[in-house]
């Protein structure tokens, strides 16, 4: 199960956010693999890739629903702060909505 703030479910419900970055000590998911998101239904795991923060991109930041690396980067740190501190690894979780166990 992928869980987010309330205030991400529209942009992943309409397609608009397509990939989360998750703070784990290793890989925690794979590709092909299918996930519930609540509130947006079923997804499925396209790509699991480690990444380094301090290079990601403003055209990294878009598909996961903010408009600048720096505001991305922002978000981690409020929510992954203890875990950026004790060097856990970033990972890109790319997804895609299937449709499956959507509400409403």
């Amino acid at each position: 199960m992928l869980l987010f703030k309330k205030k991400f479910l529209p942009a992943i419900r309409s397609g608009a956010k397509t990939q989360t970055i998750r703070l784990w000590k290793w890989r925690m998911m794979r590709p092909g693999q299918r996930s519930y998101i609540p509130g947006a239904g079923y997804v499925a795991i396209e790509r699991v890739e480690p990444v380094a923060l301090a290079e990601l991109t403003d055209a990294d930041a878009v598909p996961d629903g903010f408009e600048t690396a720096n505001a991305l980067r922002h978000e981690l740190s409020s929510i992954y702060g203890d875990k950026l501190a004790v060097g856990y690894q970033a990972f890109r979780v790319v997804f895609r909505v299937t449709g499956e166990g959507k509400k409403g």
